[in-house]
């Protein structure tokens, strides 16, 4: 067997070596900003009957729960992927009820729809199971085999709440006309309460969300690179001590960044359009 298995030519510079690894390779990606506009948000009974008896609320706060992602192929343009993504916020409102304030939750379902390149490939791949025995007529498993499929990620910055509305009828919502039934267990289950899609005559509650965020499609692949040997840190293990726990506030640094209201250490806001250097 020879000793060398890389191509001939790969020279590597002084106290590196090729090697060869496996891991996902980028193949397309995008960046989006997304504006979803009058998105009906599925509450509780809870929730509607606070709508009866009012038209002021609020957004307290919004949370991305969860995302579900499919990949389709696009037909007559080979290698290239759908990527559907369909996004579930959690909201909590707050509403002015006889002069008191009520707190309820709501989901919200937000989709979009991107094209990239993701390339193709006919192989399958087979891995052995490090847990089982070796024996070479054992029966073989079910799902050792998977196809070198493209998968989709999707990096997303926490929901910005542009708006929020209370409508007389369903038909003036739009987006995402998901039922409560859509809604996953483990994103229903966050809300106190029950989700359900309300009365065909009662109000609803419909809120403008912004989005940003990243597509990508990878896919697994075997590459050549530069690596050197594995090296020990220089940096040492320091555990906490608890002994001391003014010591330890003592030695924390002052957090200025928190006090300025721009965020930024040193920043001083222009006096009639001239810096402060106070």
């Amino acid at each position: 067997m020879p000793e060398n298995r890389f191509p001939c030519g790969l020279n590597s510079p002084a106290g590196r070596e090729l090697v060869s690894i496996e891991t996902n390779r980028i193949l397309d990606s995008c960046r989006d900003r997304d504006c979803f506009e009058n998105v009906r948000v599925l509450l509780t009974d809870f929730g509607y009957e606070i709508l009866e008896h009012t038209s002021s609320v609020r957004v307290r706060y919004s949370e991305l729960v969860s995302a579900n992602i499919c990949v389709d192929s696009v037909r007559f343009n080979h290698g290239f992927y759908s990527v559907n993504i369909k996004f579930f916020v959690k909201l909590c409102f707050e509403a002015c009820v006889g002069g008191h304030a009520q707190e309820f939750d709501g989901v919200a379902v937000l989709e979009k729809s991107v094209v990239l390149f993701g390339g193709d490939s006919q192989i399958s791949t087979f891995r052995s199971n490090p847990n089982a025995s070796c024996n070479y007529c054992a029966e073989p498993s079910p799902c050792a085999c998977t196809k070198n499929n493209p998968v989709a990620v999707v990096d997303v910055v926490e929901p910005i709440i542009l708006g929020v509305r209370v409508l007389e009828k369903r038909s003036e919502c739009c987006g995402c006309c998901c039922c409560a039934c859509d809604v996953p267990q483990s994103v229903s289950s966050c809300v106190n309460g029950v989700l359900n899609d309300g009365g065909e005559d009662g109000k609803y509650l419909a809120v403008s969300i912004g989005l940003f965020s990243v597509v990508r499609i990878v896919r697994a692949g075997q590459y050549l690179v530069s690596a050197t040997e594995y090296s020990v840190p220089d940096k040492e293990c320091v555990s906490p001590t608890n002994d001391d726990p003014c010591g330890i506030f003592c030695s924390m640094p002052f957090p200025t960044a928190e006090f300025s209201p721009e965020g930024k250490p040193g920043h001083t806001a222009p006096i009639n359009g001239k810096g402060c250097n106070c």
